[in-house]
């Protein structure tokens, strides 16, 4: 993994966040206690993976793509390397496939119960198609959207990536951009500190830091745009290009291409893609964003990061419940469960507590994907279950 990667995007030994994409402020502002199970407990719904695969595998081909075009490469050289490639990172290879099997018995050590057993166990798998049990995303109708998007946009775009000036194409681009402020609660210094030994050193404020990545950059008409593809399974009018404007990510874009090229850009070209059983359908718009938009955006922004400061100092993060199903409800029933954990915790004895906390984990359509609680909740439930 790349040592970058492995960077936690909070102070060390709190949740103050300092390292933000637009994802989490996403969630952040729809709801602080969705923020609070998805970033800082890194819940998800079981399933989400097939969206995410679907999507990082249909940007990397028409990344592959436009590399190869501003490389020099004609459209059919192009195009057989995205469709190599949608055909590849599909295919599961022959070869034996590890399953971790969780036992119900827990695991001992000096007669404590403390976790569970981790049985790796493998079988032989023959090559074949990957499926995801989705009946939209398929390895047929991811292959069959690049082709056609690349039929329609590829070789006659007026859209043409922008070359930077290292030579390269400016398509999947990361940046990470730090703002002149930073978190309030982290140590201070006025000047240089002393610690056992002799040794002086000084404290570093931490700033924030705006990240994210840029799928293309290219000169339209008579402006600079970033353009970002977007997969959906409705139907693509003009209702969905304005649930842009105003939005989150694209304002978050604009602003860092503006600071990335010091020049102005307009805005963001959408390229959407409906994916259907019998046919993928595109659309392009369009959102723009002015000086005084992007600048309203920075100043929001700032309050917004004060706002999850507070409620990390706090350590309470209010539930939104305007938004539960307005946007999902991804995690709702696990709202109601917590919330009801919660109160069950003063009326009842822990261990019949933890009890339904286990069954909810072991269960539930939640998984735990990151967050410093999940072995820590799996040794408590485990001790107590079997007591």
């Amino acid at each position: 993994m790349d040592q970058q990667a492995s960077i936690s995007p909070f102070l060390p030994g709190t949740n103050i966040q300092f390292g933000w994409d637009s994802t989490s402020f996403g969630w952040l502002k729809t709801c602080a206690r969705l923020y609070q199970y998805s970033m800082i407990e890194g819940w998800r719904s079981r399933g989400q993976h097939v969206h995410l695969d679907f999507g990082s595998f249909y940007h990397a081909a028409l990344e592959l793509y436009d590399r190869h075009k501003a490389t020099g490469a004609d459209h059919n050289e192009a195009l057989y390397e995205a469709v190599k490639y949608c055909l590849e990172v599909t295919w599961v290879y022959p070869g034996l496939e590890t399953v971790e099997v969780r036992e119900v018995e827990p695991k001992t050590e000096g007669g404590i119960s403390w976790g569970t057993h981790e049985v790796i166990q493998q079988f032989p798998v023959e090559g074949k198609p990957m499926d995801w049990g989705h009946n939209l995303k398929t390895r047929e109708t991811l292959v069959r959207s690049v082709i056609w998007y690349l039929e329609e946009f590829g070789e006659k775009d007026a859209a043409q990536t922008v070359i930077l000036a290292n030579g390269k194409p400016a398509v999947e681009l990361s940046f990470r951009l730090e703002l002149d402020y930073g978190p309030k609660q982290q140590p201070r210094s006025d000047g240089p500190s002393m610690i056992p030994g002799g040794i002086s050193y000084t404290v570093q404020q931490q700033p924030y830091i705006l990240s994210g990545h840029l799928d293309r950059v290219v000169s339209f008409q008579d402006g600079i745009y970033v353009m970002d593809r977007k997969t959906s399974s409705t139907t693509i009018g003009s209702y969905y290009f304005d649930g842009y404007n105003p939005d989150n990510q694209m304002s978050l874009y604009t602003f860092a291409s503006k600071v990335i090229y010091s020049t102005p850009v307009k805005g963001v070209i959408i390229d959407a893609a409906q994916i259907a059983v019998g046919f993928t359908r595109f659309s392009r718009g369009f959102t723009f964003r002015t000086e005084a938009q992007t600048e309203e955006w920075l100043v929001n922004t700032k309050e917004w990061l004060a706002l999850a400061e507070s409620y990390a100092t706090k350590g309470f993060l209010p539930m939104n419940d305007k938004s539960c199903n307005i946007y999902g409800g991804q995690f709702v029933e696990k709202m109601v469960a917590l919330n009801g954990l919660r109160l069950q915790m003063d009326m009842v004895d822990s261990i019949t507590t933890v009890r339904l906390c286990m069954l909810m984990l072991l269960h539930g359509n939640y998984i735990k994907v990151d967050g410093p609680y999940t072995e820590n909740i799996f040794a408590i439930i485990v001790i107590i279950e079997f007591v």
